[in-house]
This record gives structure tokens, sequence and C-alpha cells, in this order.
């Protein structure tokens, strides 16, 4: 059976899913690079992988009925593909609480000193603990809790720098007498900035260590919080 030439309607629609799935591609790197602010980005994400969905399917229908050629073979697996992004997020995160404030200290969070809503920047969340979502965190992740090292408080203050370090986090602040780190994690293609801070206590002949992450934007996390922490703390278990 020989292929027929899409109609022109049709042919319009795989480029504009070809370019909406361009423009999903590129919601990352133009936040990233501030070119974008970030609620623009994340519009411009969700409109494009909505049209690239869209345009993606009438493309695919197109070639079931062997119409189009190749421009409408790549619009359909663009515009799929576009579309299963963020549908791949959303079910990622289906189970997840929307907050951005994760701590294995719910009680008594660490507490951010050199990071201030100055350093966050002026549109970011602020840096108190709103103890609301206590329950939310802990219905959510019930095992994020405190580790404790058999290490003395300062031999556990090197390893959680150290740690910290092999994150990829910047360190903004270490402060040994008080047993606190503080730094900021970016995450990876999006570029927001997140930031941690780490606070090590004595207990009995080992050092109990708390963290807290924090998102400077959006109000939910996506889990990205809460897995950052629970990283970081079996890298120090595994030490």
């Amino acid at each position: 059976m020989a292929i027929k030439p899409a109609s022109p309607w049709t042919r319009r629609i795989a480029r504009a899913a070809i370019a909406a799935a361009v423009l999903v591609l590129l919601a990352g790197p133009l936040i990233k690079y501030g070119l974008l602010g970030w609620q623009a980005g994340l519009a411009m994400f969700a409109l494009g992988a909505a049209f690239a969905g869209i345009g993606g399917i009438i493309s695919l229908i197109a070639v079931l009925r062997r119409r189009g050629g190749l421009l409408t073979v790549v619009a359909a697996a663009a515009g799929i593909a576009g579309l299963a992004v963020p549908v791949g997020i959303v079910i990622n995160a289906g189970d997840k609480p929307p907050i951005h404030d994760i701590t294995t200290d719910t009680a008594n969070p660490p507490q951010f000193v050199a990071i201030t809503a100055a350093v966050r920047g002026p549109d970011s969340n602020p840096v108190s603990y709103d103890p609301a979502i206590a329950a939310q965190q802990q219905k959510a992740y019930p095992k994020l809790k405190p580790l404790v090292i058999a290490r003395s408080p300062a031999a556990a203050f090197e390893l959680a720098t150290s740690a910290a370090m092999q994150q990829g986090w910047v360190i903004v602040a270490k402060d040994p007498a008080a047993g606190r780190i503080e730094a900021t994690d970016t995450v990876p293609w999006w570029g927001f900035k997140d930031d941690v801070v780490i606070r090590l206590t004595p207990q009995g002949a080992g050092t109990r260590i708390d963290v807290r992450s924090k998102s400077r934007v959006g109000k939910g996390d996506l889990g990205v919080n809460a897995k950052r922490i629970g990283d970081y703390l079996a890298r120090i278990a595994d030490a």
C-alpha cells in the first residue's frame, strides 16, 4: 500500500508538533541560564507538552493511515515524546505532598544562618520553617530520620563536609563549633537552586546528623528534597 501525501493541515500540525516538542526541551535551559523566569519557563514547558502531544497524536493517526511520510513520522515521535516527559513527572510525583521544605527533625529543624532571604533572592520561599507541613512530610516520607554515626563530632563534621562536596553541593558556610554546614544544590537541567543546612550534635559516643533541604521556588518539590537528604545520609552511612 503506497504512502499518500498528507493534507496541508496535517503538514502544518506536524511541523507545529515538532516545534512544540523543541520548546519542551528548551524550557529547562532557558530557566537555568536566566533567559526566562521560572514561572514563564514552566508555563512554556506545560503548554509545549500539551501542543506537542495533540500534534503527535494527530500525526500518529496520519502515519497509521499511511499519509505524510517522514514528516508525520518525526512529528508523531517528537510530539508523543514531548508529552511523555511531563506525564512521567506527574506520575512519579503523584504521591508527593505539595511541600518544598524537608527535614530529618520536624520538631526542631536545623536553621539557616548564612543562607538568608537576601541570599535566596526576592522571589524565593521564606527561610522559616512552617510546622504545619510536618504531618504531611511524616506521612509521605516516614523513613526519613536523623543519622547517628559512631564518630566524634569533629570527625563527623569533616565527613559531612566531604560528603556534601561529593554530592556536588556548593558549600556556603561551615561552623565546626556550632556543628553547622550550609550549602546550595542546583537541580540539573532546570537550574533550580535548593538550599541545605546540616546540623551535627553529640549523641552518646557518636554524632547525630540532621539535614534540612528547602527549595527556593515553587510550592511542591516533586520529592526532590527528600531524595537529596536520603542520598546524602546514605553516602555518609556507607563511608
